[in-house]
């Protein structure tokens, strides 16, 4: 009897999942482990693999359908074998593909090696599915850690090495003008040069356009900034902090060992604050708000074709170092592709800092069901008047984006205040 290849539960809060793109047809020959169908939840997508062995016989869901989870989805068995009352196979089904990051506990994640002793190459599903979008044989990509598995960043540092059909000089010009090397007629020697370059762009040729399909992870961000705009009448708040004592304390705290980020001190002390101001750490349910009594912070983490909003669970009980480590752990998850959907559940307020682009002021949106986030930008040298005396000190703003809802001025600005007397005196933290 074939076995029925079921929708994985990749978390302990999934419900149901997407499938995005099957990866075989049927009549395919299936292997165990085989790459079968891509799976969205949430701004996430993984490749499913194989849990049985033969011909995938059938698929009972198509591509955009959505079902809960342990749902059939194919069939996998041998020719002219009958699908009906099939065995489930759920070898790994029940087990989430990719490992939830254990940065709470302290742990580090274990990967799997680069090779199995048949000579498998192997792979992050994020590395597989960029280095197969590109064209990439994963057998030329060297892993930076050769003990572990290819990672998405190696597959980016050998797309991003220069190709060898062309001259230094024919890259920077094609990188100038923003033309793919791709669609430049190489000569009869094989090497594009400049003039090659140049040539394309004066024929016009360059100037084409591309329609390109949003990727899952984009109409996910999509719906739900739709949605936040309409669900949230937002207040945006700015103000100005003096970061000389936090600029020192970070110094400090790497003089002895303890490198923390701007976006580390802020976590922390935010997580302190929302414990006294739970109207910015509540949610809105019909006609009642609900009051968190612990901090989870989510800290936005860029990707290049969108924005990943990992949590820090009960940031409000962890010293430094632990939010410190927590905070790079799913960061480096998250670029990896490795983040699991709990990772990025549970968030009672969010954190997205855009200082390291210069950004002076901005209004980030509201990340539901939460009813405030902050945004931290650039810190730069300003002259300040301080006793009387003209001095120039480190400033960063802040931006804080409120759910008038339930968030009045009055408060967000007590909230801003107390942000700043803590940053800028950071021993009244503990008064």
């Amino acid at each position: 009897m074939a076995d029925t290849i079921i929708m994985p539960k990749l978390g302990m809060t999934m419900t149901e999942g997407t499938v995005t793109k099957w990866l075989k047809n049927e009549g395919d020959a299936v292997a165990v482990g085989d790459e079968l169908f891509e799976v969205e939840t949430e701004k996430l997508t993984n490749i499913i693999e194989s849990t049985a062995e033969g011909v995938l016989l059938k698929i009972t869901v198509q591509e955009g359908e959505t079902v809960e989870c342990f749902a059939p989805v194919a069939y996998v068995g041998q020719p002219g074998e009958s699908v009906g009352d099939p065995v489930v196979s759920t070898a790994k089904a029940s087990q989430p593909a990719t490992p939830k990051n254990p940065a709470v506990a302290g742990a580090v994640v274990a990967v799997a090696a680069a090779a199995t002793a048949g000579g498998r190459i192997i792979a992050s599903p994020a590395a597989k599915k960029l280095a197969r979008e590109n064209g990439v044989d994963l057998s030329q990509v060297t892993a930076a850690n050769p003990k572990k598995r290819i990672a998405l960043a190696d597959v980016r540092t050998f797309l991003a090495k220069p190709t060898a059909r062309a001259s230094g000089l024919a890259q920077k010009i094609a990188a100038d003008m923003g033309v793919n090397l791709a669609d430049v007629h190489a000569p009869a020697s094989g090497r594009v040069m400049a003039a090659d370059v140049l040539a394309y762009g004066a024929s016009g040729a360059a100037q084409t356009e591309e329609r390109q399909a949003m990727s899952g992870m984009r109409k996910v961000i999509a719906k739900r900034m739709r949605e936040s705009r309409d669900i949230s009448p937002d207040v945006t708040y700015n103000i100005s902090v003096d970061m000389s004592a936090m600029k020192a304390a970070k110094a400090d705290f790497a003089a002895s060992g303890l490198k923390v980020s701007y976006t580390d001190l802020i976590v922390k002390v935010v997580a302190k604050l929302l414990l006294e101001f739970p109207l910015l750490n509540c949610s809105v349910d019909g006609e009642n708000i609900i009051m968190k009594r612990y901090a989870n912070i989510g800290v936005a983490v860029a990707l290049p074709d969108g924005l990943l909003v990992p949590v820090v669970k009960d940031a409000h009980i962890k010293g430094l170092a632990a939010i410190s480590a927590e905070v790079k752990a799913l960061a480096a998850s998250a670029r990896d592709g490795t983040l699991s959907p709990d990772d990025m559940t549970g968030g009672t307020f969010t954190i997205t800092n855009l200082g390291m682009f210069g950004i002076e002021s901005f209004t980030p949106i509201i990340n539901q069901p939460e009813v405030a986030i902050l945004g931290v930008n650039a810190m730069q040298d300003s002259v300040v008047v301080v006793d009387g005396e003209v001095t120039v000190r480190p400033v960063m703003t802040f931006s804080l984006v409120a759910d008038h809802r339930v968030v009045d001025g009055a408060v967000a600005a007590g909230f801003l205040g107390r942000l700043r007397q803590i940053l800028e005196k950071p021993a009244t933290l503990l008064l």
